[in-house]
Parts: C-alpha cells; sequence; structure tokens
C-alpha cells in the first residue's frame, strides 16, 4: 500500500464513456436487427396476418423509430458519442439486412433499397442528429455565456 502524504490529492476519474458507446451501439442494433427480422417474417411467412397489415406495419415502423433513437436519446447532449453509438448500431443493421436480402428474394427490389443505400441515409439521418446536437450546445451555452472577444483592442 502507498503513502499518501498531505499534499497530494486524488481527483476521481472521469467515467469512460467508450463502453457505454459501444454497449448501447450494440443493443440498439441488436433491437433494430430483431424488430427487421420480425417484421420480415410477419410479412412472408405468416399469411394469416394479411388482413392486418396495416396495423402490422405500423407497430413494426413504431418499433423502428423508437429502437432507432435509443443512440439519440441515450448521448442527447454529447454529439460525437452519439454518432459513434449510432453508427455501430447503423453498420450493425446494414450487414442484417444485407443477410437479410440472401433470405428473402426480391427484397433490394421490392423495397428499392439496397444495403449501400440503407447504410448511407442510416448516417446521414444519425450525421443530422449529431449535428444539431451540437448546435444546440453551442446556442445554449452562447445563451448562458457572456462573449468576449479574446484580446483587448490596442488604441
Amino acid at each position: 500500500m502507498r503513502d499518501i502524504s498531505l499534499t497530494e490529492t486524488i481527483a476521481p476519474k472521469p467515467p469512460d464513456v467508450r463502453g457505454s458507446i459501444l454497449r448501447t451501439g450494440i443493443y440498439a442494433g441488436a433491437l433494430l436487427i430483431i424488430v427487421m427480422w420480425g417484421a420480415l417474417v410477419a410479412a412472408n411467412r405468416i399469411a394469416s396476418l394479411e388482413p392486418y397489415a396495416l396495423e402490422r406495419n405500423a407497430i413494426s415502423y413504431s418499433l423502428f423509430l423508437l429502437f432507432m433513437f435509443i443512440p439519440v436519446a441515450r448521448f442527447w447532449n454529447r454529439p460525437l458519442p452519439m454518432f459513434a453509438s449510432a453508427v455501430i448500431a447503423w453498420v450493425l443493421f446494414a450487414v442484417a439486412y444485407e443477410a437479410a436480402g440472401m433470405v428473402f428474394f426480391n427484397l433490394y427490389d421490392s423495397l428499392q433499397h439496397g444495403p449501400l443505400l440503407i447504410l448511407m441515409e442510416g448516417l446521414f439521418v444519425y450525421g443530422l442528429f449529431a449535428a444539431g446536437s451540437w448546435v444546440m450546445e453551442m446556442v445554449l451555452h452562447a445563451r448562458h455565456h457572456t462573449i468576449e472577444p479574446a484580446r483587448k483592442r490596442v488604441h
């Protein structure tokens, strides 16, 4: 055991955000994958749900949007962790979408979206949320602190 003198201060370490970024991204990606596979199976393999197609699709869309916003809600005031977590989730989803295209034939033709386009659209949406979060952070910071010049004027 070390001897700590009175002049030495023990500062608490800041929490490690990397673990929560990875964990949130994996969980959100897994939930998106489960919703996608459930919706595809319900639409293509369970014929008894065909009369309820509107309700089935509304439930699938609602769950998908809810789970898509998990990284946004988790890291609302931190744009970089938000985007990193969302990228992890969306890449997992895009890979699963690629695999779903191998199982469900004509998936890309019927949805008119290939895996790369899905990946780009998701990254664009999450990028907008991260940029919006950053801008709101700057606006709130500017409202609460006076803006002073960096140096004084020379006469």
